[in-house]
């Protein structure tokens, strides 16, 4: 792999054929994504640990796979933005 291509763009080329099938009610959906409460609460749980450096190995790499598929989504709903700028709310 060329040692340039950052992460963020990598996963724009990946990401690239479900933005050009967007339209402006599956930009409206992603952006509305949340994680249920559940999850939200065993992320916010791994925060926590993560800050007072009590993580063992095992919650770290379930934290890191949060991170990165927070990471995901966060580049799904700028391209969602990105999408109603141009295309209107319609």
């Amino acid at each position: 792999m060329n040692a340039a291509v950052s992460p963020g763009r990598m996963l724009g080329g990946v990401l690239e054929p479900l933005a050009r099938a967007m339209t402006p009610a599956s930009a409206r959906e992603i952006l509305a994504l949340q994680a249920d409460a559940g999850t939200q609460q065993r992320l916010e749980e791994l925060g926590r640990r993560c800050d007072q450096g009590l993580l063992t190995p095992e919650e770290r790499a379930e934290y890191q796979l949060y991170v990165e598929v927070g990471d995901v989504v966060a580049l799904l709903r700028e391209r969602a933005r990105r999408f109603l700028e141009a295309h209107g709310p319609a």
